[in-house]
């Protein structure tokens, strides 16, 4: 075994480094995001700054924590940001991925009733900038900040031989809580639910490989505002807009009501668009009818789609279309539901309702 004299002095032989991999660099990122993690932890944060694993104290100390489960379910989901990424990494946007990264995974879980706990990240590039790499972590927790969960842990993996210079991919995993009797269940959903609308963001964090396809074909220039957008900003900011997070206001919103099951389904708006994610919120003895009268799609995605040449129904199967999140409530407490949501600063509207049917979205 080496001294600690003979290990002090310089290597003359091959290193990490030389091979791609910065381990001081990784350090330096450690330090770096501390201040941005202790943010985002409450007193259910357990464990060091920079430990092998992240530690999460379940509240059921009633004198220490706020909420208590009697039968607790845990609930789990991954997903990353897709190639919203490459956009970022293109023009060195770097801030907003993590928050997009925190909402693909929080926006999935609240959809089963369940609140947001925490949070880890998982981020993968050619090398460790430790500003840079700080910027996108950084993100992360902007985004666990605004979900209300704690950012417990995360990844930072150097690999030169993955990614070329200055790419890079993002992924997160996120665990909440919901009491067994109010999880969210389909089979709930009856004749005469109706349907709440949330606006989006923007275009979130799906169908970019379309958009940069667009991009392409029509020559447009990122760096241009096109008043056609119906904003005032370049173009790449408009493109790169943060997606919406849903979390607190959908907590606060079921648990408002703590013996009534208002809710009887709920959907995130991704891949796939309005038919491929709110039909998941159904069982087949019912349909959904949108009303497409009931919002204006934002002027963004009409100058993409023009731009494109893309058809009506492909925009609608890609996109969201002005639409993030989507609520199925008891139509005695639609307007109710509604007067909440604005009191939480979502501005939500009826868009339809449910009718018998086979589990399919109708427009």
């Amino acid at each position: 075994m080496p001294s600690a004299k003979t290990t002090s002095k310089k290597s003359k032989g091959l290193t990490y480094a030389e091979a791609g991999v910065d381990i001081d660099a990784g350090d330096a990122v450690v330090d770096l995001i501390k201040p941005a993690l202790r943010r985002t932890h409450t007193q259910r944060v357990m464990g060091r700054h920079g430990a092998f694993a992240g530690m999460f104290r379940l509240d059921y100390n009633e004198t220490l924590f706020k909420r208590n489960y009697r039968d607790p379910v845990l609930v789990a989901c991954t997903d990353g940001v897709g190639t919203k990424v490459k956009l970022a990494a293109d023009r060195g946007i770097l801030d907003t991925v993590g928050i997009d990264c925190v909402a693909m995974n929080v926006n999935d879980l609240i959809v089963q009733g369940a609140e947001p706990l925490f949070f880890l990240d998982y981020l993968g590039l050619s090398r460790v900038d430790p500003p840079e790499t700080a910027s996108i972590i950084e993100g992360v927790a902007k985004g666990c900040e605004i979900a209300g969960c704690a950012l417990i842990g995360g990844e930072c993996a150097e690999m030169p031989d993955i990614y070329e210079p200055g790419d890079f991919d993002i992924a997160g995993f996120a665990v909440g809580v919901v009491e067994l009797s109010r999880a969210v269940d389909p089979a709930r959903v009856e004749d005469g639910d109706m349907l709440i609308g949330l606006t989006s963001s923007g275009i979130h964090s799906n169908g970019y490989s379309l958009v940069r396809r667009i991009i392409d074909k029509a020559g447009l220039d990122l760096d241009r505002v096109y008043p056609e957008t119906g904003d005032d900003r370049p173009l790449i900011e408009v493109l790169l807009e943060p997606t919406r997070i849903y979390a607190r206001p959908i907590v606060k919103l079921l648990s408002s009501y703590k013996v009534k099951k208002v809710v009887s389904g709920m959907a995130h708006i991704t891949g796939g668009g309005l038919p491929g994610n709110l039909d998941r919120a159904l069982h087949d003895r019912v349909d959904a009818v949108v009303d497409l009268d009931s919002w204006e799609v934002p002027p963004l995605f009409k100058f993409l789609q023009e731009q494109g040449g893309v058809d009506t129904d492909e925009m609608y199967r890609v996109f969201n279309m002005g639409v993030g999140y989507v609520l199925i409530v008891r139509p005695t407490f639609a307007d109710a539901v509604i007067s909440k949501l604005k009191k939480y600063g979502e501005s939500p509207f009826l868009m339809g309702r449910i009718t018998r049917g086979k589990g399919t979205v109708k427009f």
